[in-house]
């Protein structure tokens, strides 16, 4: 991968432009993340190594792999000299004004990663046609996605989705052991990228360690790339030992794994993930109410179901069967493999993303306790298949319109209200009609025939967005905090899955 130190004109003045917008942002909300960035800086700094993943003083300890726990040590020196109260692990709650101005200003920093990617994914064609290059990549550094989740929510998906983009471009060069490091470097920072595992190992088993050309010469043995196997096994299993060879040593993997898989959370988060799951907990909700209320069956006078009501922990349903962590791993199991069966027939980079972005989605729609901010992980590799030509247009805007929408929710604060509203009508606006200007048109028939549907289907959001908006105005509703939630998960949930029902027809029938 070609070193590019000096940034191309137009990403310049992009980041100029995004840095001094984020930095007024530096007083805005921020949510309990924020706190668990602080408490890891602190653990990670007053504590030796061996107590990292066992110090429990907050309610929020570590409970990512050990690069991103090396990433908060590394931050934590520079932070000594800024204000070292913030580095006191029983210091809860902290947030002096020089603590918020240290981490906000730590995330900005970080987004160069990102923006470094994108350099080099852009980078990848010749000048006199970067045009689609660089709107996929303006569109993802000014993802309403990133700055609702990391400038005001605040966490540091844009450092890790920088990651991602290096490791896609690696690939697209056929860098792939390069790539394959990456990746393996970003599965050591953060642990939700396993939703993308699937597809990385088929392609690289496909196209680096498999030689399918000996076969037709009657060459059983040599079907193997040994020498690729090699390289690549010892390659990812050395990034796994500088991850966790310390907490090996130490007799600590059962201990991280416990952090990092607390499989007693329930199926659905607090607030719901726009998925598969979100429409189940819905509709088990209304029947409980038909059934209590119209029907009035003395079976359901009270409501059992704790999960309906938005808590965490609790997977039982009033009338639904309860969905087991079995039913959720096979159901997306089952999908991912359906996607990298055209991969592995037709091992192009195309198919490679496109597998990628559908391992993200079945994870997303149908795995056991999906986080709403998750869908960053479709949301990015979708974006470069965006404008492959104008059919995939419909999927892509259903999936991000209805994928940012669903994270507002996170930022509640009546000041930053207009900030999420107005950045997020701005972005469709710019960025749709670029890309709708862009998008080659193919001679064939449109194969996403529900085009106008999905258009009706997205104006529906501008109805939803005031409801919920002028929600505490509705008396009728008091007493009901929990169902604004449910109606943007829920309606979120539909476009979500309309595009992947989209998405996977294309891919594995156009």
């Amino acid at each position: 991968m070609a070193l590019k130190c000096s940034l191309l004109p137009a990403l310049r003045y992009a980041v100029v432009a995004s840095i001094c917008f984020k930095l007024l942002l530096y007083p805005a909300y921020r949510s309990t993340d924020f706190e668990v960035h602080r408490n890891w800086l602190a653990i990670t700094y007053s504590k030796p190594l061996k107590e990292w993943y066992y110090e429990d003083t907050s309610e929020w300890t570590l409970d990512y792999p050990p690069f991103f726990a090396y990433f908060e040590w590394f931050l934590s020196q520079f932070a000594q000299y800024v204000d070292p109260s913030m580095l006191v692990v029983g210091n809860l709650d902290y947030a002096s004004t020089t603590t918020v101005y240290f981490q906000r200003t730590s995330e900005i920093a970080s987004e160069l990663v990102l923006v470094y990617g994108l350099q080099n994914y852009i980078s990848l064609l010749p000048d006199n046609n970067r045009q689609p290059a660089y709107a996929i990549a303006m569109s993802i550094y000014f993802s309403p996605g990133f700055l609702i989740i990391d400038n005001i929510h605040f966490q540091y998906n844009a450092m890790l989705f920088g990651i991602l983009v290096l490791s896609l471009v690696a690939m697209k060069q056929q860098r792939m052991l390069l790539g394959a490091i990456l990746f393996a470097v970003l599965l050591c920072f953060k642990h939700i990228f396993l939703y993308l595992a699937p597809a990385y190992f088929a392609y690289l088993l496909r196209v680096y360690c498999l030689d399918l050309s000996a076969l037709s010469r009657n060459r059983s043995l040599g079907v193997i790339r040994w020498k690729n196997s090699i390289w690549l096994g010892l390659s990812v299993i050395s990034v796994a030992l500088i991850a966790f060879g310390p907490f090996i040593y130490l007799g600590q993997i059962p201990q991280i794994f416990k952090r990092l898989f607390p499989f007693s959370r329930g199926l659905c988060h607090a607030y719901w993930a726009p998925n598969v799951w979100a429409l189940y907990s819905a509709t088990d909700r209304v029947l409980f109410l038909v059934l209590r209320k119209v029907l009035k069956n003395p079976l359901y006078a009270e409501d059992a179901a704790s999960l309906t009501r938005g808590l965490v922990g609790i997977s039982s349903f009033n009338v639904l069967p309860d969905v087991l962590p079995r039913a959720t791993f096979l159901l997306t199991t089952f999908y991912q493999l359906i996607a990298l069966i055209p991969m592995i027939i037709n091992p192009t980079h195309d198919k490679f993303v496109s597998a990628l972005t559908l391992c993200g989605f079945a994870s997303f729609l149908f795995g056991w306790h999906v986080h709403e901010k998750a869908i960053m992980v479709v949301i990015v590799p979708f974006s470069f298949l965006a404008l492959k030509d104008r059919r995939y247009l419909t999927p892509f805007y259903l999936l991000t319109v209805s994928g940012y929408i669903s994270l507002f929710p996170l930022i509640f604060t009546s000041p930053e209200a207009p900030i999420k509203y107005l950045y997020m009508f701005a972005w469709i606006f710019a960025f749709y009609n670029v890309f709708d200007g862009l998008a080659p048109v193919r001679t064939t028939h449109r194969v996403f025939l529900l085009d106008r549907i999905a258009h009706v289907f997205l104006l529906g959001f501008i109805p939803l967005l005031l409801f919920v908006a002028l929600y505490d105005k509705f008396a009728i509703f008091s007493g009901l905090e929990f169902l604004r939630l449910m109606l943007i998960s829920t309606y979120c949930s539909l476009g979500i899955i309309g595009s992947f029902v989209g998405f996977s027809w294309l891919y594995l029938f156009a």
